[in-house]
């Protein structure tokens, strides 16, 4: 492993450089894993497990953030790993509200095979590998986005509306946004969302807006730079069942 000093130079050089924050990454990857391990109890596998994808976000939040006042730099991106661990386990259990395809079937038969092997689903393991690849890399591109506005998955999480009226209204000002593209302009290139303009044009109350900023953000960011896969999810995360669809 390297000197401390050595990779906290590493880390300043990898700030404003999205090419070699992304090797940074790649480089201590082992790290990766095995603070990845420690929380699970065994060792990641990659395109399998969420939590070293999870794991991986949070060191390149780490290097994004770290200042020398902080101490060794290892012993900060480990921290933040096992925080975004212990956030996602917590999310994770909090929107769990479906049968798990991994979990034994429990109605008593006795060969103890889980949902998901008793389903013939077909699927050809190269093409699910290649879409988990695919999907990886995606994610990937879109923390570091997030990154650039100061935000990361977890807020994402944690900003989206709860009730299906403000959900609604989320929407409609997004959906205005898609109309509008200058808006979007506004957003990539001053960093900043436009919440006057969103609410004069949407009809959407402006505290509304800036209360779900963040889970704004997101979205948009998602449509304005091609994240199909990024699109799904969000979707899939937002609760509810009415509102306009994006």
């Amino acid at each position: 492993m390297k000197q401390e000093h050595e990779i906290v130079a590493l880390v300043y050089e990898a700030r404003g450089n999205n090419e070699a924050a992304s090797r940074l990454v790649s480089q201590y990857l082992p790290f990766i894993k095995s603070e990845t391990a420690k929380y699970i109890k065994r060792v990641p596998q990659e395109g399998r497990d969420d939590e070293l994808s999870i794991a991986m976000f949070a060191f390149h939040e780490a290097v994004l953030s770290y200042e020398k006042t902080r101490g060794s730099f290892l012993a900060y991106a480990a921290r933040a790993i096992r925080n975004r661990l212990i956030d996602y386990s917590r999310k994770e259990q909090r929107h769990s509200n479906l049968i798990s395809l991994d979990k034994a079937d429990d109605d008593g038969g006795e060969d103890g095979r889980s949902l998901m092997e008793k389903l013939d689903t077909g699927r050809d393991d190269i093409h699910e590998h290649a879409e988990r690849s695919a999907a990886r890399e995606e994610i990937g591109k879109f923390a570091a986005e997030l990154s650039g506005f100061g935000l990361s998955l977890a807020d994402i999480a944690d900003n989206c509306p709860k009730q299906e009226r403000t959900l609604t209204a989320c929407h409609r000002a997004l959906a205005y946004a898609k109309e509008n593209p200058v808006l979007l302009n506004t957003l990539t290139e001053t960093g900043k969302l436009p919440i006057s303009a969103l609410a004069s044009g949407s009809g959407v109350e402006k505290k509304t807006l800036e209360r779900h900023r963040k889970y704004m953000v997101a979205i948009l960011l998602a449509y304005t730079n091609g994240f199909e896969i990024i699109r799904g999810h969000l979707k899939r995360i937002v609760p509810g069942k009415g509102g306009q669809r994006l």
